[in-house]
């Protein structure tokens, strides 16, 4: 079983910052990739970064230039630096990874629970 753990979320004023953090434990082989996804209040679930094992990194377009996803494979934990945040980044967001288990080899795909991000005055 591996499991995610989020943390970082808040809240904060418009034009501020906040890093996320999410953790991975469990029979991990070997981690193919992870990634941040968000949910705003009425829109559906969005992909906003992900990072491979080469350390390839994408975000959508929305937050270019403003926020930053970085690993750590020593501990098995991915980061998201937000910066310039605005209302529009209001969300739930969650981690998720995606590799193969070292108990039956099996390949696996792990949601955290979600940490609230709000941005408002």
């Amino acid at each position: 079983q591996v499991q995610l753990e989020e943390s970082g979320g808040g809240l904060v004023q418009p034009g501020g910052s906040l890093r996320l953090s999410c953790a991975a434990s469990g029979s991990i082989f070997s981690m193919d990739s992870m990634s941040w996804f968000r949910q705003a209040p009425g829109k559906s679930r969005a992909l906003v970064a992900s990072i491979r094992s080469d350390d390839s990194a994408s975000y959508a377009d929305s937050v270019k230039g403003r926020f930053t996803i970085s690993r750590d494979t020593a501990k098995d934990t991915v980061y998201l630096q937000m910066n310039s945040l605005n209302p529009a980044d209001t969300a739930v967001s969650q981690c998720t990874a995606m590799g193969q288990g070292s108990r039956d080899g099996g390949f696996f795909t792990s949601w955290g629970q979600g940490t609230q991000v709000t941005v408002s005055s």
